[in-house]
């Protein structure tokens, strides 16, 4: 992945992202899918979209309709992927001590891949959001926890929270139940991922209620994690039914939500989408499944990423075209590249076998097709 910054269009079935090519070291190995509307804002946000396991950048795109939001409302999207000579179901490895944490790995491949971004797009530093589907919930939250300077918000779908699991055995465990915690020791798992000291990101937690693959305990643990690390009290200031579906919320002192938390009824494991109506965004796929309810649309919303038409409408004048932004050069990254204490991907001698662990433990989850 180094070399002379390019752009290449994805070869994903009807894919509409391109690569981003040298980004920086790139220790988690990592490829990196970009979407940049033909109109940008100006100094436009930054959504990081993470897929589950067995999907591609590309296809969860064309399942969620996150491009097609940016089309509307001019912000940019970073798509980072998965390789299966990383993973061979495509899982990002959020239960791995080497990807999982501050500065290694594919988290921070993932950091890399967002100051390249900055530093091509000109894009405000103070609205970069990430969210992810199942193993991608769960690095959402490795990224939450582990750069929480970077992120105004996060939102984490069918997914577990930060310091689940260090091993295959503790995730597939961590899956089925996340076991006793307490509050703080949750909020502790993420205070402790970095030096941070606030303010920290908004958080959204979206989990079907029959979701066989994750838990929904997990959801009630995210969340216990999240009030910990806000200071807010278990019991919300909102709580309302959506679409048939329960959303709670924690709302700052300015009545903006902190935390919100959606329960979809009868929901299996997957990303929650309205195809039909007023909201329709995306398309129904594997794991991408009809809700009544778009989560794509009500997390950018929450992110004050959809202006109203009238807002849309005095922006117009101040978007340009990608063509009509400066190309910075890959060095404005060089700085980015590691210091030799920061680890990169060991080679694992029986490769062949730790790959049919980790594939016939996913199958046995339900995770892989």
């Amino acid at each position: 992945m180094r070399g002379h910054h390019s752009i290449h269009v994805d070869d994903d079935r009807a894919s509409r992202l391109h690569d981003l090519n040298a980004f920086g070291s790139n220790p988690g190995a990592l490829n990196a899918k970009i979407y940049v509307p033909a109109r940008m804002a100006e100094r436009p946000a930054l959504v990081v979209v993470l897929h589950g396991c067995t999907q591609s950048a590309g296809g969860y795109d064309r399942g969620s309709g996150w491009s097609q939001l940016a089309d509307e409302h001019g912000f940019l999207l970073l798509f980072p992927e998965q390789q299966r000579a990383n993973n061979p179901n495509l899982c990002f490895n959020w239960f791995s001590p080497t990807d999982n944490g501050r500065d290694r790995g594919e988290a921070l491949s993932i950091r890399q891949m967002i100051v390249a971004m900055i530093d091509a797009h000109d894009i405000d530093p103070s609205r970069i959001f990430v969210t992810g589907l199942s193993a991608g919930g769960a690095m959402t939250s490795v990224l939450l926890a582990s750069y929480p300077e970077l992120f105004a918000g996060g939102a984490i779908i069918a997914g577990l929270p930060h310091g689940s699991a260090s091993n295959v055995p503790q995730a597939l465990e961590a899956m089925r139940a996340p076991g006793s915690y307490s509050a703080k020791d949750m909020g502790d798992r993420v205070r402790h991922a970095s030096d941070h000291h606030g303010p920290w990101p908004r958080i959204s937690i979206w989990h079907g209620s029959a979701d066989a693959t994750v838990s929904s305990a997990n959801a009630d643990a995210i969340l216990a994690q999240w009030l910990s690390v806000h200071g807010l009290e278990p019991a919300p200031h909102e709580a309302e039914q959506v679409a048939g579906h329960r959303r709670q919320a924690w709302n700052d002192a300015g009545g903006r939500p902190l935390i919100e938390d959606y329960r979809i009824a009868n929901m299996g494991h997957g990303t929650p989408l309205a195809t039909t109506g007023q909201d329709a965004c995306g398309v129904v796929m594997p794991h991408m499944l009809e809700a009544g309810i778009s989560s794509t649309r009500r997390i950018a919303s929450a992110w004050g990423l959809l202006g109203t038409k009238a807002e849309r409408g005095q922006a117009q004048s101040a978007w340009e075209t990608p063509e009509e932004r400066p190309n910075l050069p890959v060095s404005r990254i060089s700085r980015l590249e590691p210091s030799p204490s920061e680890p990169s991907r060991p080679t694992i001698s029986g490769k062949a076998g730790v790959e049919k662990i980790i594939h016939d433990a996913l199958r046995a989850a339900g995770l892989m097709r």
